[in-house]
């Protein structure tokens, strides 16, 4: 077998330009940081001048990282890639050189090394074993691809004056992949027979090895190839093509002997013996190995021509049909050149990974632009898919019904949780615990009324006694004139208690009312209240089960369809996310339009299968349907549809009047809450009020006493009590020189009652634990709640006493203890006639007690 020598070249300097374009057109950082690269290019250079100190397969590694180098500076660099000059020598006319300033010139030289690295690796195997046949023709392909591909390149250089191989022969690319073909298939005759295949197939084996010598033979002995190459390479060609197709027509007649077809194998091998014969004459220079195979070969077959001649002479008599009049034989390739695309693929490579120019930047923009359009139909087409299977199965009705007849009966989710919502609240049997509620609080407040009225009720009592017996000496003024602002608004609060009892009565009249509605919300779980889906009393063929199992199997397929979109939809989007096409966009010399094309094919599959999706669910769709028809008129299913919707109507419904019964008693809840604080507060104003009057009556007695005893020596001094205005002292200088006189002691005294120190805070009353509100009375939580059914509620009264009174400044904090010395407004009797003299409560917002009362009517 043949193998090709490496091309040699010149020392050619690539480190220099590189760098300063980089530093040029990009930035002085960029080609610091390019260094390492720049300086692996300026090596892989370097090694390729040097052939000689390396074997072949570190040399085949060599070149391989080379090319690989030269296909990413290519697009990077373009105009340093058109402006660095390669010389290069013919490998078969040493003295021969060519010099080009073309980057393809220096791939396709490199091809051509490759390939020939390739052939000295396969002629360096042992044949005589099964790997080493194996590797030989391996390598013999791998040089047909080399020497197939530099062909193309070194057209696109140079054309015939660029060529591959020199600038007279660029045809010999082409006569190289026929020869490394030829031996690549000579590497399978040896395997077949050594495996002892049948002579029919070993025939077929033969006959393309000849065929590929006869093409590599017919390049060699054509202008201007029959010129450059030795005369060797001819005669070696040449003996082979007729050596492979005598083996061809010496293996065909062995199987036609067995099939005691002597006439034609007589033919057959007469016509190999006669091409070994004329080849034989040419060939001058040719190995002996190559001789000896074919004497051999020729000895074989003139012992079965003489044994077949025999055999038909004296047994079979059958005429010899003429060499024109025979068959072409038959071959079987079984080789290819190895496309180096794949092999010298730069795409993974990271040599100047961080230059990356504009118009790569750009196409691949548009590349993505395609992916995502992609993606978006297809997503779209799965979405639209799984839309339209959920409408048809809605209108089904489905899995609703087979669920229903299983006992799995659901209720619609928003409806489901408007019940959750209802029975986590308490539910219908709660609300008697919270009409309970209401009742106390109602009575708290009016205990706390009550209360009130009878401590000015019990001080107007004792100013009316003290006011008789004293007479025109009791002077202070009278109690219903100080305490007929406290009076209204206790009204005001006692109507809106009358006015919130009428509502109480009205919720409770509602519950009761509606109790039979409501209860179906108490069951647990709610959807054991819902009808039940039931097989038919009778059947005819009892084939229930069968259209039951049909429609379920059919449901199964549908949500497995359902679930590979969702699956595909992932895919697509997986895909879109690894899709990183720049490194091959960065690696490409060809067309970006065909490499983009090539890279969108990998979305077909997907594609693919999404269109069968669509079109399996659209089927399958159409199935159910029918089946769900014998499905409803089996089991009367539109009876049932009929009697659910009533049941949801009904739970609906009974959802509504709760709600509306609950939100009705927590308006009450928090009239009551907020109405016991107001009411605590005037309490608290009263308490204050009478606590005064208590001093105020002792030091008034005194003073009367006083007066009576004769015990007044002041002139300037006025009998009676002295009232000053508010913000005044009414501290009164006692004499207590003189001890008071026994006829004092007739003089009646007041009711005795304790009299609480000054320093003594006013008592709250204690709030019973369910009058607690459970939320905060901050000002803005008692602001009026929108009534229901344009009613008003207690909270919106016109003659709300606390929406009367303007807020005003006040000089005091309400609750702390009273003392001699203060005044408030009703002390005065004068300022007791404007309205709205008195301190207004520190609750005084706008008030929430309508007079109609807080109920919601239904």
């Amino acid at each position: 077998m043949l193998a090709v020598h490496e091309k040699k070249t010149t020392a050619t300097d690539i480190y220099r330009p590189l760098r300063n374009y980089i530093a040029l057109n990009y930035s002085e950082r960029d080609a610091q940081s390019a260094e390492d690269d720049l300086e692996s290019i300026r090596n892989l250079r370097s090694e390729l001048e040097s052939p000689a100190s390396s074997t072949p397969d570190l040399r085949r590694d060599q070149l391989h990282s080379y090319f690989k180098a030269l296909t990413l500076i290519e697009p990077r660099f373009p105009t340093v890639a058109s402006s660095l000059s390669f010389t290069w020598y013919d490998a078969f006319k040493p003295n021969k050189k060519a010099t080009l300033s073309s980057i393809q010139f220096e791939k396709a030289a490199i091809l051509f090394n490759l390939g020939a690295v390739y052939s000295q690796i396969a002629l360096s195997a042992d044949r005589g074993k099964g790997e080493g046949i194996k590797v030989a023709c391996n390598a013999f392909q791998a040089a047909a691809g080399a020497f197939g591909d530099g062909e193309s390149e070194g057209g696109g250089s140079g054309g015939r004056d660029g060529g591959l191989m020199s600038t007279e022969v660029p045809e010999s690319a082409g006569m190289l992949e026929r020869l490394m073909l030829a031996q690549a298939q000579e590497c399978f005759f040896e395997k077949v027979i050594g495996d002892g295949k049948p002579p029919g197939l070993c025939s077929k084996v033969a006959r393309q090895v000849g065929l590929y010598y006869e093409e590599a033979y017919a390049a060699l002995n054509s202008a201007p190839l029959n010129q450059h190459f030795d005369r060797t390479w001819i005669s070696h060609v040449q003996l082979k093509s007729a050596q492979f197709y005598a083996e061809s027509c010496y293996r065909y007649a062995l199987e036609l002997h067995s099939k005691d077809e002597i006439a034609e194998e007589i033919a057959r091998l007469k016509i190999g013996l006669g091409a070994l014969s004329d080849a034989k004459k040419s060939a001058k220079g040719v190995a002996a190995p190559l001789l000896d195979s074919v004497s051999k070969l020729e000895s074989n077959m003139n012992r079965n021509l003489e044994r077949a001649v025999k055999e038909n002479d004296r047994v079979y008599l059958q005429r010899v049909p003429a060499a024109s009049s025979l068959s072409t034989l038959p071959a079987a390739s079984l080789v290819k050149p190895v496309p180096m695309a794949e092999v010298l693929d730069a795409s993974k490579e990271r040599m100047f990974s961080g230059i990356v120019p504009d118009t790569s930047a750009k196409a691949l923009s548009r590349y993505t632009e395609m992916v995502d359009d992609i993606i978006r139909t297809q997503a779209e087409k799965l979405q639209q898919g799984s839309e339209i299977t959920r409408v048809k199965l809605k209108e089904m009705d489905l899995p609703d019904s087979i669920l229903a007849l299983e006992g799995n009966i659901t209720l619609p989710m928003d409806l489901k949780e408007d019940v959750e919502a209802v029975q986590i609240s308490g539910g219908p049997s709660g609300l008697e615990a919270e009409l309970q509620q209401l009742r106390d609080l109602r009575r708290v407040n009016q205990e706390l009324l009550v209360q009130t009225e009878e401590a000015l009720q019990k001080e107007a009592s004792e100013d009316a006694q003290f006011r008789t017996q004293f007479g025109s000496r009791w002077t202070r003024p009278q109690s219903s004139t100080l305490t007929k602002n406290l009076q209204d608004r206790l009204n005001r609060f006692a109507a809106n208690l009358k006015q919130a009892t009428d509502s109480d009565a009205r919720i409770e009249r509602s519950v009761r009312e509606n109790a039979a509605l409501m209860a179906i919300l108490d069951h647990t779980p709610i959807e054991s209240a819902l009808p039940s889906l039931a097989r038919p009393i009778m059947s005819l063929d009892s084939n229930e089960d069968a259209i039951v199992g049909a429609l379920k199997q059919s449901l199964r397929q549908l949500e497995n369809l359902g679930a590979h979109r969702a699956g595909l939809e992932d895919m697509l989007r997986e895909m879109k996310r690894k899709d990183d096409i720049l490194p091959k966009l960065m690696a490409s010399t060809g067309s970006q339009e065909d490499l983009f094309r090539k890279e969108i094919t990998k979305y077909d599959h997907i594609c693919e299968e999404i269109a069968q999706n669509i079109e399996a669910q659209e089927n399958l769709l159409l199935q159910i349907q029918a089946q769900n028809d014998e499905f409803a008129s089996v089991f009367n299913l539109e009876d049932y549809k009929v009697s659910r919707e009533k049941c949801y109507k009904q739970i609906a419904a009974a959802i509504a009047k709760y709600r509306e019964i609950k939100e009705n008693i927590n308006e009450g809840l928090k009239f009551y809450v907020t109405l016991q604080d107001a009411i605590t507060n005037v309490k608290q104003q009263c308490s204050d009020f009478v606590m005064t009057r208590n001093i105020q009556c002792r030091e008034m007695i005194e003073d009367v006493q006083r007066q009576m005893a004769g015990l007044n020596f002041s002139s300037n001094v006025k009998t009676g009590y002295n009232y000053p205005v508010p913000g005044q002292s009414n501290q009164q200088p006692r004499n207590s020189s003189s001890p008071q006189t026994s006829s004092l002691q007739n003089i009646s005294q007041p009711p005795s009652q304790p009299q609480p120190p000054y320093s003594h805070s006013p008592v709250d009353h204690p709030r019973p634990a369910y009058s607690q509100p459970p939320y905060s009375h901050s000002p803005e939580h008692l602001r009026p709640y929108s009534p229901a059914y344009g009613q008003q509620t207690p909270y919106q009264a016109a003659n709300n006493p606390y929406q009367q009174h303007p807020q005003q400044a006040h000089g005091h904090e309400y609750g702390q203890p009273a003392y001699p010395g203060w005044r408030g407004p009703y002390y005065n009797p004068q300022q007791m006639q404007q309205p709205g003299s008195h301190p207004p409560p520190p609750y005084n917002v706008p008030s929430p007690y309508p007079p109609q009362g807080y109920y919601r009517p239904q």
